[in-house]
């Protein structure tokens, strides 16, 4: 059975075009790192973007800068420049957030500007004031501004959508919706073949982006079959990315989430299996292929995972056995006792004393 062999023999979709420009990055899924709570320290050259705006380059990216209309997937810290105090964490969603250039919301025009001047893979810190964010008024829902703060932004431009129209997800059909996130997913297919695997994450990312609890909770039949064809794929294909990168925690999140919506789903179960395995949870893992098994009996990579966990018990096992062994240790023969050579000299003199009194009293009577 294909679907339960191993990632690295895993047939992938076909490659096509590439329709979102992207560049190699270690920030894609997981959180840049930076020291403390507040923005990065650069020493890169600032740029004056605008009378409003400046830039400084954290990371370089490359290819072609973005035009008006661009779909954009990136993702920011925001500061008051103030008092440091961080209002905003797209990375703590793990999702990267959707901006069109040229309609992106009042409050955001500084951080438009910026994004208007970077390349894909780019990540750079932005000063903004106030006029260009949240203005005047600040904002005192979610996220909570203050009147008048001028803003600092740590920006990463993730990828961006040449579309012409500008169209923003929430704007398009189903079926639009569906391929948009199909074209992504094929992407980073092609990019996992390469082994560019954190690229690849970031193009899964996107096509999961377009197919969020909002939109899949609309769907019913047919569409929601299409959706799901293409939303399932990239999360195993992201757990295959994450067990080759050793994060198998996030692996089995992403397993999780196909399970739930096919519990029997072959792939799902044995990928899940090899995370569990990996952080010595053998038991779960083994109860993972064994019901993968029920579906494959005859799949060499299911016999041979559930061979290793037998064998990796039998090692734990004698291991095992052999710290009892130094613990405890062998039971102690009993040691013979020395022979006291003086206690027995008086044993005899006192049983030849006893002796010679006896027969004196014979005599006597």
């Amino acid at each position: 059975m294909d679907e339960v062999h191993e990632e690295q023999s895993q047939p992938l979709d076909q490659e096509e075009d590439n329709e979102i420009r992207t560049e190699s990055t270690a920030f894609v899924h997981g959180e840049p790192s930076q020291d403390g709570n507040g923005p990065p320290k650069v020493d890169s050259e600032v740029e004056v973007l605008h009378e409003k705006v400046t830039k400084q380059i954290i990371k370089e990216g490359h290819g072609q800068k973005l035009s008006k209309y661009s779909t954009c997937f990136l993702h920011y810290r925001a500061w008051t420049e103030s008092t440091l105090h961080k209002f905003e964490d797209t990375w703590n969603e793990q999702k990267p957030v959707e901006l069109v250039l040229g309609k992106e919301k009042k409050e955001m025009t500084g951080l438009a500007i910026g994004l208007s001047s970077m390349k894909s893979g780019e990540r750079a810190l932005l000063h903004v004031g106030w006029e260009l964010g949240y203005g005047k008024e600040g904002n005192f829902s979610f996220p909570n501004v203050p009147p008048m703060a001028d803003i600092i932004y740590e920006a990463e431009l993730i990828g961006f959508d040449e579309t012409k129209e500008g169209k923003a997800r929430g704007d398009m059909t189903v079926e639009e919706r569906i391929g948009a996130a199909d074209r992504r997913k094929m992407d980073g297919n092609a990019l996992f073949k390469e082994e560019k695997l954190e690229e690849a994450m970031q193009q899964y990312e996107m096509a999961i982006a377009y197919m969020g609890d909002d939109f899949m909770f609309q769907l019913f039949g047919k569409y929601r079959d299409m959706a799901l064809a293409v939303k399932n794929p990239c999360h195993l294909n992201m757990a295959a990315c994450m067990i080759k990168l050793k994060r198998f925690e996030e692996a089995i999140m992403q397993c999780n989430i196909v399970l739930a919506e096919d519990e029997n789903n072959a792939k799902a179960l044995f990928r899940r299996g090899k995370a569990r395995a990996e952080l010595g949870q053998t038991d779960a893992a083994r109860e993972d292929y064994l019901k993968v098994r029920k579906f494959a009996p005859e799949d060499k990579a299911v016999a041979r995972e559930l061979r290793l966990l037998a064998e990796h018990d039998k090692a734990l096992y004698q291991k095992q056995k052999e710290i009892y062994k130094g613990i405890f240790g062998p039971r102690p023969e009993p040691k013979p006792k020395r022979t006291n050579w003086l206690v027995l000299f008086w044993q005899w003199l006192l049983s030849l004393f006893y002796r010679l009194l006896k027969r004196e009293r014979c005599k006597a009577d």
